[in-house]
């Protein structure tokens, strides 16, 4: 059974050799299931994991545990780097190959079922408390939190908040992920969803950049509230009615 890259499926063929020359090859029938989930877990091994189905929400999933790996080592969370994943392929992946003749037979769900394989539910459940998927704003929405590495595939970034102003409002400080211990990098919004400001420091924000802002955008978005004192102001995710 090999791995054919051109057609990106296993060829099995019955060989006749001597000496190490072959003398007679012909297609061989029915795959053997498990030479097969072998030939196809070696085939990601030379192509790389981006040969899976990854969606965004299993290579999230992979940068919160990395992320936590980092910031709360005592969790002693499974190593989910891409050189960790490929040299344990045998343990994750190979039973999830099995009868199976192509790469591409592989779902979506089935890559994600052999990923969490590794983490017991008990530590999934750290994962989701400590590095969770969304968080709630003062407005009462709950909003996404992104997960990224760094280029060394390994050490995390700020994770993000990308969030309209108007909804944070009453908050004085940064919300925080992992304990307590790492705050969020909030990407401040317009009403219209445009960029308006990076920050990991909320209260100094509020202090020093948010009466700026204020002049700028007031005008342009008269229908959204732009309030003196954003310490006590009610969050809002909603415009104010006409006439208002």
């Amino acid at each position: 059974v090999r791995w054919n890259s051109a057609k990106r499926a296993l060829e099995a063929r019955r060989e006749s050799s001597f000496e190490r020359i072959v003398l007679d090859s012909r297609p061989a029938g029915q795959v053997d299931p498990a030479r097969a989930a072998r030939a196809l877990t070696d085939a990601v091994r030379e192509l790389g994991l981006e040969a899976l189905p990854w969606t965004e929400n299993l290579q999230q999933l992979r940068w919160r545990v990395l992320g936590l790996r980092r910031w709360m080592p005592e969790l002693e969370l499974p190593d989910l780097s891409d050189a960790a994943l490929l040299e344990t392929l045998d343990d994750w992946l190979l039973p999830a190959f099995n009868g199976k003749t192509r790469l591409e037979a592989l779902s979506e769900e089935e890559l994600g079922e052999a990923l969490k394989s590794g983490i017991d539910w008990s530590k999934r459940q750290l994962v989701d408390r400590h590095a969770p998927t969304r968080i709630s704003v003062p407005s009462g929405m709950e909003r996404r939190i992104e997960y990224a590495l760094d280029d060394d595939g390994v050490s995390p970034r700020p994770p993000v908040l990308a969030v309209k102003l108007q909804e944070l409002f009453g908050l004085a400080d940064t919300p925080r992920i992992a304990d307590g211990r790492v705050p969020l990098l909030l990407h401040l919004l317009s009403p219209g969803g445009k960029p308006l400001q990076v920050t990991g420091d909320l209260r100094n924000f509020w202090q020093n950049t948010y009466a700026e802002v204020k002049k700028e955008m007031k005008g342009r978005y008269p229908r959204h509230p732009w309030p003196d004192d954003p310490w006590s102001a009610t969050a809002t995710h909603r415009a104010k009615p006409r006439g208002t």
